[in-house]
C-alpha cells in the first residue's frame, strides 16, 4: 500500500510539474524566435519597436543574456540629451541604465561585459546622466577586470580631471606610466593632461620622455615644438625675453624633427612660424630680414611638397 501511495504522489507531483516545464520551454523559444525580430528592427535604427521586442523577450526568459544590452542600448539610442529634463525623455536614460547595470550583473561573456561597462559610463557622462560618482566605481571595477588595459586608466583619470579633482587624475595617470613606460601614446595623453592644466614644465617634461623612447621618430620632435609655439604665442603674460626664449626652445625642437626627415610639411610649416615669430621679436633690421627670407623658402618648400602630395594622390 505505501508503494502504491508514494507512487500515486509521484505522479501527481510529475502531473503538476510537466506543464511548468513545458510552459517555460515555449517562453523560451518564443523568446528565442521574438529577439530575431528584435535584432532586425535594432539594425535598422528602430530604437522604440526593438525595445518592445527585447522587453517581451526577457518577459519570456529573462536568462536571455544579450538582450540587457540591447533593449539598454535601445533606450539610450532613444534618449535626446537636448531634451534632458524632460520626464519621459529621462525615463528612457533610467531605463537604459537600469538594463545596462542588469546585462554587467548577469552577462558571463567577458566582451559582452565590458562592452556594458563602457556604455555604462557613457550613459552616467556629463552630456547624459552627468553623475561621475556612479561611473568612478564602474571604471574601478573595469581596471580590476583588465588591469594592462590603459584605456580604463584615461578614462578614469578624465573622470577626475573633469570634476576638479587634479591630483587624483594625475596619480592616474602615473599608474598608467609604471605600466607602459615605453609606450609613446602614455606620454602624450600624460603631456595632454599637464597642458590642460597648466603646468607648462611638467607637460613639455612629459614630451620630451616621449622623444626618448623614440628618438627616430620626427614627429616626437615636432610636437614638442609645437608646444613651445603655443606658449609663445597664446601666453600674453610672457615678456619679449621669456617669449623669445620658448620661440629659439621651438627652433631647436623642429630642426630636430627636420634633421630626420627634411621633407616633414608639418615641421617645415611650424619653423616658418617660429622663425617669423623670432624675426617679430628682433631689434636687428638686417636679421629681421634675413630671417623673414628664410622663413619665406621653408613656406615656399612646404607649398611646393604639398602640391607634389596632393598630385600623387590624384
Amino acid at each position: 500500500m505505501q508503494i502504491r501511495s508514494f507512487g500515486t504522489r509521484l505522479a501527481l507531483v510529475a502531473t503538476m510539474v510537466l506543464p511548468l516545464v513545458s510552459c517555460q520551454y515555449v517562453d523560451q523559444l518564443k523568446a528565442i524566435k521574438v529577439i530575431q525580430d528584435a535584432h532586425t528592427q535594432y539594425q535598422r535604427a528602430d530604437y522604440e519597436g526593438a525595445a518592445a521586442l527585447y522587453e517581451e523577450v526577457l518577459a519570456n526568459d529573462p536568462d536571455l543574456q544579450d538582450a540587457y544590452f540591447y533593449l539598454a542600448n535601445s533606450y539610450d539610442n532613444l534618449f535626446r540629451p537636448a531634451l534632458r529634463g524632460e520626464a519621459e525623455n529621462d525615463r528612457l536614460l533610467e531605463l537604459a541604465i537600469d538594463n545596462y547595470i542588469s546585462s554587467v550583473d548577469i552577462q558571463t561573456n567577458p566582451a559582452m561585459r565590458t562592452l556594458s561597462m563602457q556604455y555604462l559610463v557613457a550613459a552616467y557622462g556629463p552630456d547624459k546622466a552627468n553623475d561621475p560618482a556612479s561611473s568612478e566605481p564602474v571604471l574601478q571595477q573595469m581596471i580590476q577586470m583588465d588591469p594592462s588595459n590603459p584605456d580604463n586608466y584615461f578614462a578614469l583619470a578624465k573622470l577626475y580631471e573633469d570634476s576638479g579633482l587634479y591630483d587624483e587624475a594625475e596619480q592616474v595617470f602615473l599608474q598608467v606610466l609604471d605600466l607602459r613606460a615605453d609606450d609613446p601614446a602614455v606620454y602624450l595623453q600624460l603631456a595632454g593632461f599637464y597642458n590642460r592644466s597648466e603646468q607648462f614644465e611638467k607637460t613639455i617634461e612629459a614630451l620630451r620622455q616621449r622623444s626618448a623612447i623614440e628618438p627616430d621618430n620626427p614627429e616626437a620632435f615636432y610636437t614638442i615644438a609645437t608646444y613651445y609655439w603655443e606658449k609663445a604665442f597664446r601666453d600674453f603674460r610672457l615678456n619679449d625675453e621669456e617669449e623669445e626664449t620658448y620661440v629659439m626652445l621651438g627652433l631647436t625642437e623642429v630642426d630636430k624633427a627636420l634633421d630626420l626627415n627634411t621633407d616633414y610639411i608639418d615641421a617645415l610649416v611650424y619653423k616658418n612660424i617660429l622663425m617669423r615669430m623670432q624675426a617679430n621679436l628682433t631689434e636687428d633690421l638686417d636679421q629681421q630680414e634675413q630671417l623673414i627670407a628664410e622663413a619665406d623658402t621653408l613656406r615656399d618648400r612646404a607649398e611646393e611638397l604639398q602640391k607634389l602630395r596632393t598630385s600623387g594622390a590624384s
